[in-house]
């Protein structure tokens, strides 16, 4: 495979790579060494898969950090600890750009976008005022990920992003099928409905214990949403908020309604 050149005008960006499948995954590895051709690459990730842990932060235990070598660290703990602890005691200044990826599997509608460790490492860059996307690879037939082709796009993307910055609060999450791709979509959140098994059984004690399946997820919801366009060979574009507000509520009748009401019991227990 022939290597990007080296000298482009973006060489002294400093780029923060991350994920949610640990420090020795192969997408975050490829992915580096494409984006590493042309900026500076810090890797803070966890030492172990974190999948599904959301923006958790690990606040009852200290955080251990072992040093891979100059550039690389490995936390145990959450992709949003890696975060926090990169931007403030591990980098040597703040990174023009944060990449969660590349993912091992998709990060589809909205109920993965919640769950995901991968997406919330981008939410947690955008919330530090960090420009932040996380790049996410959905495999073939054959259970195979092209991390090369994906690394390629991810590194296009990566050039644009460094030229163009986003609004602030604003993260993408971006899915990439497996080629060929017939090209890019912006397109809105849509919903894959989980119905995973739970298995009860017991321990040598004869306690019983829970485990929490996967599933096999299914895509609902409009046809121009993520789930449904990526079925159609287009890598996915979706531009997240991190003000979660709804705003249109802020003005319905009943939400003024409800506070007056509370607003009046609250007052006359005082009282």
């Amino acid at each position: 495979m022939k290597k990007p050149e080296k000298g482009s005008p973006t060489q002294n960006h400093l780029i923060l790579l991350t994920n949610d499948d640990g420090i020795y995954s192969e997408g975050l590895t490829i992915l580096r060494e494409h984006l590493e051709h042309f900026a500076d690459i810090f890797i803070v990730a966890p030492d172990r898969e974190k999948s599904a842990t959301s923006l958790s932060l690990t606040l009852h235990r200290p955080l251990r950090v072992k040093r891979i070598k100059q550039d690389t660290f490995a936390v145990d703990g959450t992709p949003a600890d890696c975060v926090y602890l990169a931007v403030q005691k591990l980098l040597p200044r703040k990174p023009s750009l944060l990449i969660s990826g590349l993912n091992h599997g998709p990060n589809l509608g909205q109920q993965d976008i919640s769950y995901s460790g991968t997406v919330a490492g981008a939410r947690q860059g955008a919330f530090l005022g960090i420009p932040s996307a996380a790049i996410s690879v959905l495999h073939d037939q054959d259970k195979q990920y092209a991390f090369e082709f994906s690394a390629r796009a991810a590194s296009s993307l990566v050039r644009k992003l460094l030229d163009h910055k986003l609004p602030p609060g604003i993260s993408l999450s971006i899915n990439i099928p497996p080629p060929p791709v017939k090209g890019m979509k912006i397109v809105k959140l849509g919903q894959k409905r989980y119905n995973p098994k739970i298995i009860r059984k017991k321990d040598p004690r004869q306690n019983f214990y829970y485990w929490i399946g996967t599933g096999t997820p299914q895509a609902i919801g409009d046809k121009n949403s993520d789930v449904n366009i990526i079925k159609k060979g287009y890598i996915t574009l979706t531009p997240l908020q991190t003000d979660l507000t709804d705003h249109p509520s802020l003005k319905l009748d009943w939400l003024k309604d409800l506070r007056l009401n509370l607003d009046h019991e609250i007052i006359q227990k005082a009282v």
